[in-house]
């Protein structure tokens, strides 16, 4: 069978419905990145989750968005300089621990795909280990393209993405250096001419975080694989 062109990939994409994924589970209600909030996306409808993760002093990854932990009564610390079992003494409310990566895949349990942002450099073994230990769908992406193609180099078969949040004249060059199959794109900076740049090398555009519901309509019809949203009841439960 001869090789589908760039343009029927394209046109099959517009067929298709994107990858409805959640932005750090369902914070609308629940804690980002918490356990909670990852189980409460899944039953909405998400078809997937993003989480980002930083490493402890002793070797345990966390699931938090930002280097450092703003606990209550309590000045900021960064994440790399406290052990696992500090950050298991702190709450992201009263009942609400922060996970650890293992734990989140734990109680995932397979049901959808896991995309891990890696936001501290030096972690890509650890992560490439837990996943490995792990029965989940994952796929592994940053803003530092240096981590990414140090993930392919040691794991190759693991999916990995590109952060993107601007548009470069080349958007595709990032794909090709590191490796990766999925280019996550900042959604104000998605047009048709990105998408079918990269479909032309079997990549797929991701686009973050798409909180208008009007613009989901345009970003399926020119062939967007996936949409990574705040508005996970909204996303799953639309109409296209």
């Amino acid at each position: 069978m001869p090789k589908a062109t760039s343009e029927e990939r394209l046109n099959s994409g517009r067929r298709r419905s994107p990858e409805i994924i959640s932005h750090r589970g369902a914070h609308q209600t629940l804690p980002e990145n918490s356990i909670p909030a990852f189980l409460r996306a899944i039953e909405l409808g998400a078809q997937a989750i993003e989480l980002d993760v930083h490493g402890t002093s002793d070797g345990v990854l966390v699931v938090h968005h930002d280097a450092e932990m703003n606990a209550p009564g309590l000045p900021p610390r960064r994440i790399a300089l406290l052990s696992a079992t500090d950050v298991r003494k702190l709450r992201l409310d009263q009942d609400i621990e922060i996970p650890t990566l293992a734990e989140v895949l734990d109680a995932i349990r397979g049901d959808v795909t896991v995309y891990v942002e890696i936001k501290a450099p030096a972690i890509e073994p650890l992560v490439v280990r837990e996943i490995r230990e792990h029965n989940v769908d994952c796929a592994i992406h940053s803003f530092d393209h240096r981590i990414v193609k140090t993930v392919k180099s040691i794991f190759p078969v693991v999916r990995t993405g590109v952060l993107q949040v601007a548009r470069h004249v080349d958007p595709i060059q990032a794909l090709i250096a590191t490796g990766a199959e999925d280019l996550w794109q900042e959604v104000s900076f998605i047009d048709e001419e990105l998408v079918s740049r990269a479909h032309s090398i079997d990549a797929r555009v991701i686009a973050w975080t798409a909180n208008e519901p009007e613009h989901w309509e345009t970003l399926r019809r020119i062939g967007v694989d996936g949409i990574c949203t705040d508005l996970i009841a909204e996303l799953a439960t639309f109409k296209w």
